[in-house]
């Protein structure tokens, strides 16, 4: 007597990818236990005090080979330490390099979000778009969406969505594409962001272990970054339709949830723009162009104050300033549009809406304190200054050279980020010690802060560990009930791995060719 046996479910996961999701089960459970990174750095200041305890007791020095200076750990175990750590607690935030410059240029995005601009710009940026362009156009739109920081994820995966499934595709690969995008392209844009402005801010503080002189600007990235988003978008587009799509059409079917609202992207929360959107939009772009135009009108005159030393453009205040410059030509753009469509009626109105965006700029503050205070016992013990310099020379005397290097950080960095997803947190942790450590190698920061982007990138949509990854669940979640976290891995996964494939031999083909990585930024 035979048994019928019931068949497996319609998205049972193979062999391999149950493996896969064992590992990053045990991942989300160890990182888990993690504290919040506020006190993640709070723990790690009390690591590093009896560290450099241990060290100085021991007589650890090494001899700097940039100044030519022996360097010795001292302990914040000590007199000495603990008047350091609470005279220079004001002192050490105050002066943390991210701080004013992330605070500047929020204060002009904050007038651009709230007035309604970004959104509208995202939201124009797929509307109407041929079925056939629609999957690169989101992707390239992600990319620029990285000037939104996180709110990009809010408004653009649930975009995604409904472009998807206006033009009679699958939503749930919609929001599949809108999130990879986003967060596995997170250091990618065509656009400076406010994640240049951190990652530049703690690469300085890292390299002034070195050299107390040295300054990493937020453009320092900018032409790799520029090109690695129109990779990005373009490997996301092939792997989509050559991979993704035809995973997605053999899941069996499902009728689609009674909750998903009809005529999605035929209103203002949708796709289609309001003719005074429209127009908004058009005003606002009016404006950025002559604001450009000035800016660079300002500039041709070799005496011109916005000319560095020498006439110097590189070394101009419009590029060492450049959050200023950034922030009020948001702040313009922004009131413009708000203006034209009525979210902005009267003065009081900008300030309003930049002390609202500074709110949501609080949890990043509080973080900020513990970091900034972290960086200035790990540079004051010396320890880093130990470690690079023992670093670099093991590195000199394996003959361990810069590729080699290089992909021990992408490594190290990329396993960090599957536990650490904040990347300005796993920054201010890493760096004090590789940023110092191949500067002895002759290997620029902002090198070093090139390959960090693709580590920090990649793997943001293949961990649980995002918060964002548990919202995309639930926005496919509503054109799918059966999906889970590993029919969303199922789709993930093989757009992050094959970006940090292709972002990685970009950057070696780049570092190869000697391209510039920012203006006047040598790659080596």
């Amino acid at each position: 007597m035979t048994t019928a046996t019931s068949p497996p479910p319609p998205d049972a996961p193979s062999k391999q990818l149950s493996r896969l999701l064992a590992v990053l089960g045990r991942i989300e459970r160890l990182g888990n236990k993690l504290p919040h990174p506020f006190w993640l750095f709070g723990v790690l200041s009390v690591v590093l005090a009896l560290v450099s305890w241990l060290l100085s007791a021991t007589g650890a020095s090494a001899l700097n080979p940039a100044t030519g200076k022996t360097v010795g750990v001292r302990s914040l175990v000590s007199g000495e330490g603990l008047r350091m750590m609470i005279s220079d607690a004001v002192t050490n935030y105050a002066t943390f390099p991210p701080l004013g410059t992330i605070l500047v240029v929020m204060l002009g995005v904050a007038v651009a979000d709230r007035s309604g601009l970004l959104p509208a710009m995202l939201r124009a940026a797929v509307a109407r778009v041929p079925a056939r362009w629609l999957t690169f156009t989101l992707a390239f739109t992600a990319m620029v969406a990285h000037v939104a920081s996180d709110a990009a994820y809010v408004v653009l995966v649930p975009l995604g969505a409904m472009a998807f499934r206006a033009v009679g595709r699958s939503p749930m690969l919609g929001a599949v594409v809108a999130f990879v995008s986003v967060a596995a392209g997170y250091d990618a844009s065509p656009l400076v962001t406010p994640t240049d402005a951190v990652l530049s801010g703690l690469t300085t503080a890292a390299a002034h272990t070195v050299d107390p002189s040295y300054v990493v600007n937020p453009l320092s990235n900018y032409f790799f970054s520029l090109v690695s988003s129109v990779v990005l978008a373009l490997v996301i587009t092939v792997v989509t339709e050559k991979v993704i799509a035809r995973r997605v059409a053999a899941m069996p079917e499902e009728p689609e949830p009674e909750d998903v609202p009809e005529g999605a992207g035929e209103v203002s929360e949708g796709l289609t723009l309001r003719p005074e959107e429209r127009k908004g939009l058009r005003n606002a772009g009016l404006v950025l162009l002559a604001y450009a135009a000035l800016v660079v009108v300002a500039m041709v005159p070799a005496g011109s104050p916005l000319r560095g030393e020498g006439g110097s453009i590189v070394e101009s205040p419009v590029l060492t300033g450049i959050a200023v410059v950034l922030a009020v030509a948001f702040l313009i753009v922004g009131a413009v549009y708000g203006r034209t469509v009525g979210t902005v009626r009267k003065g009081r109105d900008i300030p309003d809406q930049m002390a609202q965006g500074l709110r949501e700029m609080a949890p990043i503050l509080v973080l900020f304190f513990a970091i900034s205070q972290f960086l200035a016992y790990f540079k004051w013990t010396g320890v880093g200054e130990v470690l690079a310099i023992r670093g670099a020379g093991l590195l000199k005397s394996a003959g361990i050279t810069g590729p080699v290097a290089f992909l021990g950080v992408l490594l190290v960095c990329t396993v960090i980020n599957l536990l650490v997803t904040s990347g300005s947190a796993q920054w201010a942790l890493v760096s004090p010690v590789f940023v110092p450590m191949f500067m002895l190698l002759d290997i620029p920061p902002e090198v070093t802060q090139a390959v960090y982007r693709i580590a920090d990138s990649c793997t943001n949509a293949a961990t649980p560990m995002s918060a964002y990854f548990v919202m995309t669940l639930s926005v496919v979640q509503r054109y799918r009930r059966s999906a889970g976290i590993g029919t969303l891995l199922s789709l993930t996964l093989p757009l992050c791995l094959v970006m940090l494939v292709a972002w990685t031999l970009l950057f070696y083909a780049w570092w190869a060719l000697g391209i510039p990585l920012g203006p006047g930024v040598p790659v080596r």
